[in-house]
Protein backbone atom coordinates (compact mmCIF):
# COMPACT_ATOMS: atom_id res chain seq x y z
CA UNK A 1 0.00 0.00 0.00
CA UNK A 2 0.88 3.39 -0.75
CA UNK A 3 1.41 5.75 2.03
CA UNK A 4 -0.68 9.21 1.90
CA UNK A 5 1.80 12.01 3.95
CA UNK A 6 -0.44 14.59 6.30
CA UNK A 7 0.18 16.84 8.90
CA UNK A 8 -0.35 14.60 12.63
CA UNK A 9 -3.18 14.77 14.33
CA UNK A 10 -3.88 14.16 17.99
CA UNK A 11 -5.07 11.41 17.76
CA UNK A 12 -1.98 9.80 16.20
CA UNK A 13 -0.55 10.22 19.34
CA UNK A 14 -0.63 6.34 20.38
CA UNK A 15 0.72 5.21 17.25
CA UNK A 16 3.66 7.87 16.71
CA UNK A 17 4.11 6.63 20.55
CA UNK A 18 4.21 2.87 19.57
CA UNK A 19 6.72 3.82 16.61
CA UNK A 20 8.92 5.75 18.73
CA UNK A 21 9.23 3.41 22.13
CA UNK A 22 10.26 0.94 19.37
CA UNK A 23 13.34 3.00 18.54
CA UNK A 24 14.07 3.45 22.10
CA UNK A 25 13.82 -0.13 23.03
CA UNK A 26 15.83 -1.35 19.92
CA UNK A 27 17.98 1.21 18.57
CA UNK A 28 20.25 3.71 19.04
CA UNK A 29 18.31 6.40 16.88
CA UNK A 30 16.96 8.14 20.81
CA UNK A 31 19.02 8.46 23.34
CA UNK A 32 16.08 7.92 25.76
CA UNK A 33 16.93 5.08 27.41
CA UNK A 34 13.24 4.08 29.01
CA UNK A 35 10.16 3.46 27.25
CA UNK A 36 8.03 7.44 27.15
CA UNK A 37 4.90 7.58 28.22
CA UNK A 38 1.25 8.59 26.58
CA UNK A 39 1.38 11.69 28.97
CA UNK A 40 4.74 12.68 28.38
CA UNK A 41 4.29 12.14 24.73
CA UNK A 42 1.26 15.03 25.12
CA UNK A 43 3.49 17.44 26.15
CA UNK A 44 5.88 16.97 22.79
CA UNK A 45 2.56 16.85 20.80
CA UNK A 46 1.91 19.96 22.32
CA UNK A 47 5.18 21.66 20.68
CA UNK A 48 3.45 20.75 17.26
CA UNK A 49 1.34 23.23 15.21
CA UNK A 50 0.23 22.95 11.54
CA UNK A 51 1.45 26.28 10.86
CA UNK A 52 4.44 27.73 11.79
CA UNK A 53 8.43 26.41 12.21
CA UNK A 54 7.30 22.94 14.58
CA UNK A 55 5.41 20.88 12.49
CA UNK A 56 5.05 17.17 12.50
CA UNK A 57 4.04 15.31 9.31
CA UNK A 58 3.25 11.42 9.37
CA UNK A 59 2.76 8.70 6.86
CA UNK A 60 0.03 6.69 6.76
CA UNK A 61 -0.99 3.59 5.16
CA UNK A 62 -5.54 3.93 5.22
CA UNK A 63 -5.96 4.57 8.96
CA UNK A 64 -2.16 3.18 9.99
CA UNK A 65 0.93 5.54 10.91
CA UNK A 66 3.96 4.21 9.59
CA UNK A 67 6.22 6.88 10.36
CA UNK A 68 6.72 10.55 10.77
CA UNK A 69 9.08 13.53 10.68
CA UNK A 70 9.41 16.48 12.73
CA UNK A 71 10.94 19.85 12.77
CA UNK A 72 11.60 21.00 16.60
CA UNK A 73 12.83 23.44 18.47
CA UNK A 74 16.57 23.55 18.18
CA UNK A 75 17.52 25.05 21.51
CA UNK A 76 15.13 27.55 23.88
CA UNK A 77 17.72 30.08 23.75
CA UNK A 78 15.89 32.88 21.68
CA UNK A 79 19.24 33.37 19.86
CA UNK A 80 17.87 29.93 18.18
CA UNK A 81 14.70 30.94 16.74
CA UNK A 82 15.40 30.56 13.40
CA UNK A 83 17.04 27.56 13.61
CA UNK A 84 14.69 24.06 13.75
CA UNK A 85 16.34 20.51 14.69
CA UNK A 86 14.70 17.99 11.94
CA UNK A 87 13.96 13.89 12.55
CA UNK A 88 12.34 11.68 11.23
CA UNK A 89 10.84 7.92 12.59
CA UNK A 90 9.73 4.78 10.37
CA UNK A 91 7.56 1.71 11.71
CA UNK A 92 9.63 -1.33 11.01
CA UNK A 93 7.93 -2.68 8.31
CA UNK A 94 8.03 0.51 6.79
CA UNK A 95 11.92 0.81 6.39
CA UNK A 96 13.32 0.88 2.91
CA UNK A 97 10.54 1.94 0.96
CA UNK A 98 11.66 5.41 0.37
CA UNK A 99 9.28 6.99 2.74
CA UNK A 100 11.79 8.97 5.24
CA UNK A 101 12.99 10.58 2.37
CA UNK A 102 8.92 11.94 1.34
CA UNK A 103 8.41 12.39 4.74
CA UNK A 104 11.93 15.31 4.82
CA UNK A 105 10.73 16.78 1.30
CA UNK A 106 7.26 17.45 2.62
CA UNK A 107 8.60 18.45 6.03
CA UNK A 108 11.54 21.03 4.12
CA UNK A 109 8.96 22.11 1.93
CA UNK A 110 6.61 23.09 4.56
CA UNK A 111 9.48 24.59 6.11
CA UNK A 112 10.34 27.26 3.21
CA UNK A 113 7.86 30.51 4.25
CA UNK A 114 8.44 30.22 7.92
CA UNK A 115 10.72 31.77 9.89
CA UNK A 116 13.02 28.91 9.73
CA UNK A 117 16.18 29.61 7.98
CA UNK A 118 18.32 27.06 9.62
CA UNK A 119 17.98 22.69 9.78
CA UNK A 120 19.86 20.60 11.65
CA UNK A 121 20.19 16.99 11.62
CA UNK A 122 22.43 14.41 14.01
CA UNK A 123 22.41 10.54 13.05
CA UNK A 124 23.70 8.59 15.71
CA UNK A 125 26.06 6.01 14.18
CA UNK A 126 26.12 3.95 12.66
CA UNK A 127 23.20 4.28 10.34
CA UNK A 128 24.55 4.45 6.62
CA UNK A 129 20.70 4.84 5.84
CA UNK A 130 20.19 7.52 7.78
CA UNK A 131 23.77 9.29 6.74
CA UNK A 132 22.69 8.88 2.97
CA UNK A 133 18.89 10.15 3.54
CA UNK A 134 20.52 13.67 4.92
CA UNK A 135 22.70 14.04 2.20
CA UNK A 136 20.29 13.50 -0.50
CA UNK A 137 18.61 16.07 0.39
CA UNK A 138 21.50 18.92 0.77
CA UNK A 139 22.52 18.41 4.22
CA UNK A 140 26.23 19.19 4.38
CA UNK A 141 28.34 17.03 7.47
CA UNK A 142 29.25 19.57 10.63
CA UNK A 143 31.23 17.03 12.06
CA UNK A 144 31.25 14.37 14.61
CA UNK A 145 30.57 13.57 18.36
CA UNK A 146 32.62 10.89 19.29
CA UNK A 147 31.85 8.73 21.91
CA UNK A 148 29.43 11.53 23.78
CA UNK A 149 26.31 9.47 24.60
CA UNK A 150 26.01 5.92 26.40
CA UNK A 151 22.69 4.06 25.68
CA UNK A 152 22.74 0.15 27.19
CA UNK A 153 26.75 0.18 28.49
CA UNK A 154 27.97 1.04 24.40
CA UNK A 155 28.98 4.39 23.45
CA UNK A 156 27.49 6.66 20.80
CA UNK A 157 28.72 8.89 18.33
CA UNK A 158 26.75 11.36 16.20
CA UNK A 159 27.37 13.42 13.15
CA UNK A 160 25.78 16.66 13.16
CA UNK A 161 24.16 17.83 9.54
CA UNK A 162 22.95 21.40 8.70
CA UNK A 163 21.06 23.07 5.82
CA UNK A 164 19.33 26.09 4.60
CA UNK A 165 15.61 26.21 4.51
CA UNK A 166 15.83 27.72 0.97
CA UNK A 167 18.35 25.09 -1.25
Amino acid sequence: MNAHLRAGREDDLAALLEIYNHHVRTGHATFDEAEVSLDERRVWWATYAPAGAHRLIVAAEGDRVVGYATSSPYRTHPAFRHTVEVSVYLAPNAVGRGLGGRLYDTLLAELVNTQAKRVVAAVALPNEVSVALHLSRGFTTVGTFTDYAVKGGRPISSTWFERPVNL
